[in-house]
């Protein structure tokens, strides 16, 4: 369902308590429509808080997500961090059954003087704005510009004094309708058919067409109940019409999360078992068995879930999908082509016997003549065989038939046989070391996969999508916007720096990293780790480097099983049970010549059994 104005309500209740009185310490806005408040200071702890505008998804609520900056902040962006950094949050008020929310701010101002600032949060679909005033009610700045021209349409336009959006004509305040007054509303609508939920919808504002189904259904059982079948006069659904705005009058609100069950062939997909499609500030019981409604412990919490890690994982996975299919694509040619070579070398396996037909027909030319197409002569080599396996007597004579081209002569017939074996054997070892590289290739292809498969955020994606730029499978040219957002952000040199890896706290303090994908890998295992730290890998299998930076020291064997639940976390086998895990010095950790990105070869290394914990690994983050 839409924020509605009873669920903002419910909302703002629960942020008067938690953000009222902290600072802003930072401003983010990593995407177009959402800006995120890092909150600090007073008796409360940290937390951020998200704000959207977004057409289909405006809402806000403390988030506990991690969002990337751009490259370059926008200017919105830059314009709320001059004048909200270091503000104090005064209040929060909402306008009467209305989707706005207004913040109140102490901020300093450019002098350092502090100042009365208000934001406003206007979340009304497509119309959804964030608005910056000063105390005085004149618009700073706005997310979104409006008006500028000679039409009716309201103007939000920096300069301009903030007026509210008006409220919506024909629709009634469900907290100032009175029980009579909703009596010959409800008469007046009998007459005129149609459902109770559709009756709700058009005539009271602040109820969305969930609440409208469920009023209806608590009232007559049935989501779509035709007014005009109403037997009590509309007095069960007035009951509950009532109910309701009581407890919002009262604040009684509850987070409710609305899930289906994903279908078997959906339970591949990161969340897959329990898809949320629904929300409300109340219990919904009009699904019965089709749905799940379950309690949440806040609002914040069930928006989060509902919009920024759900919304997270939708792109990512759509995203991931073009990559995956591009990298499917070249790992199924490399296969097919391997295949071909290995066909191709299994036949060259005989290519002795071309170099003894050869040696037949030029012990033979005596007896051959021109246009001859078949030689059937003493087949000497089958009986050496045989009298060395002791099968054949010595003297028996085998006979081997040989085809001849009888346009050539006996001597270009022995000829094009010694020159077939000598293809033959030069194609063995061209086609074995092709072999070898295509093994490499799709060895590397298989990790990448894994790599895609394993990827946490747009970020990761981005810098996978990077490394297939820079090996040659993805085109340059057809990713050169993506491109540049993937290579990070410029250093003060001009140069483009490299991402950090994972980074991990073990419960005795040591630092863990682990690579996010094969450049990180590369430059975790050979260029940032030293040579005395503990580098491991899941045995035989895709996944991460990790590396224990112990100094020098031996880790101690909580840590060593820590590293290895990141380890085994981090592969392919995450959704498996035990996966052995080998660790060595990171000295003992070569790549070998001409390996793709994340390949090595180590040695001196001992195995442990580890568990891929995502709980453990949750709890082993480094956000310092």
């Amino acid at each position: 369902m839409p924020l509605d104005a009873f669920c903002l309500a419910a909302v703002k209740q629960e942020l008067e308590q938690r953000i009222v009185g902290s600072k802003i310490d930072k401003v983010q806005q990593p995407e177009r429509d959402i800006i995120v408040l890092s909150l600090r200071g007073g008796d409360k702890p940290p937390c951020k808080l998200l704000i959207s505008a977004g057409s289909g998804d405006m809402r806000v609520h403390l988030t506990e997500h991690r969002f990337d900056n751009p490259d370059s902040p926008p200017m919105f962006c830059m314009l709320l961090r001059k004048h909200l950094t270091g503000a104090r949050i005064n209040g929060i008020s909402q306008p009467p059954s209305e989707r706005l929310l207004e913040i109140t701010l102490d901020a300093p101002d450019a002098m350092g003087v502090r100042s009365d600032k208000r934001l406003i949060l206007e979340l009304m679909g497509r119309a959804s704005n964030i608005i910056l005033t000063d105390g005085e009610g004149l618009i700073i700045d706005c997310l979104r510009r409006i008006g500028g021209d000679l039409t009716d349409k309201r103007a939000v336009l920096p300069g301009l004094i903030y007026r509210r959006p008006p409220k919506q004509e024909g629709k009634t305040d469900p907290l100032g309708v009175s029980p009579d007054e909703w009596q010959r509303m409800f008469d007046d609508g009998a007459g005129m058919g149609g459902s109770c939920d559709r009756w709700l919808l058009s005539r009271f504002s602040a109820l969305s067409p969930l609440i409208c189904r469920e009023l209806t259904w608590r009232a007559y059982r049935s989501t779509d109940f035709r007014i005009d079948a109403v037997s009590d006069g509309g007095a069960a659904l007035g009951r509950e019409f009532f109910a309701l705005v009581d407890n919002v009058k009262a604040g009684a609100f509850e987070a409710w999360m609305i899930s289906e069950t994903a279908q078997p062939q959906d339970q591949s997909f990161v969340g897959a078992g329990s898809v949320p499609f629904d929300f409300s500030y109340t219990e919904i019981e009009q699904y019965e068995g089709a749905a799940t409604a379950r309690r949440e412990e806040s609002f914040s919490e069930m928006l989060d879930g509902f919009y920024t890690r759900a919304q997270q994982q939708a792109r990512l996975r759509q995203r991931a999908a073009a990559t995956m299919k591009t990298v499917k694509t070249a790992r199924d040619r490399v296969a097919r082509k391997l295949a071909s070579q290995q066909a191709e070398l299994l036949k060259t396996t005989e290519r002795d016997s071309l170099r003894e037909c050869g040696d037949i027909i030029t012990a033979n030319i005596h007896l051959m003549k021109k246009g001859q197409s078949v030689l059937v002569a003493e087949d000497f080599f089958s009986q050496l065989v045989g009298s060395q396996n002791g099968d054949l007597p010595i003297n028996d004579a085998a006979k081997r038939e040989i085809r001849l081209d009888p346009l050539k002569t006996p001597q270009q017939n022995a000829a094009k046989y010694y020159k077939d074996y000598t293809r033959a054997k030069n194609a063995e070892i061209a086609l074995t070391q092709q072999i070898r590289q295509g093994e490499m290739e799709l060895n590397y292809l298989e990790s990448v996969i894994g790599e895609i498969g394993l990827a946490e955020n747009e970020r990761d994606l981005a810098e996978i999508r990077h490394e297939l730029i820079s090996t040659g499978y993805v085109r340059e040219r057809n990713s050169a916007k993506e491109n540049k957002n993937i290579k990070g952000k410029k250093s003060a040199k001009g140069k483009n720096a490299d991402s950090a890896p994972m980074r991990f706290r073990s419960s005795a303090g040591l630092t863990i990293l682990a690579g996010r994908n094969n450049a990180q890998n590369d430059r975790l295992t050979l260029k940032t780790a030293l040579k005395s730290d503990v580098w491991l890998h899941t045995q035989k299998i895709h996944g991460s480097h990790v590396v224990i930076s112990c100094g020098g020291s031996a880790p101690d064997d909580r840590t060593l099983q820590e590293a290895a639940a990141i380890a085994a976390y981090y592969s392919a086998s995450r959704s498996g049970g035990k996966v052995p895990v080998d660790y060595t010095l990171v000295k003992n950790v070569k790549k070998p010549a001409g390996g793709r990105p994340g390949m090595v070869i180590y040695t001196d290394y001992k195995t442990v059994i580890a568990t891929p914990d995502g709980e453990l690994v949750g709890k082993l983050i480094d956000d310092s």
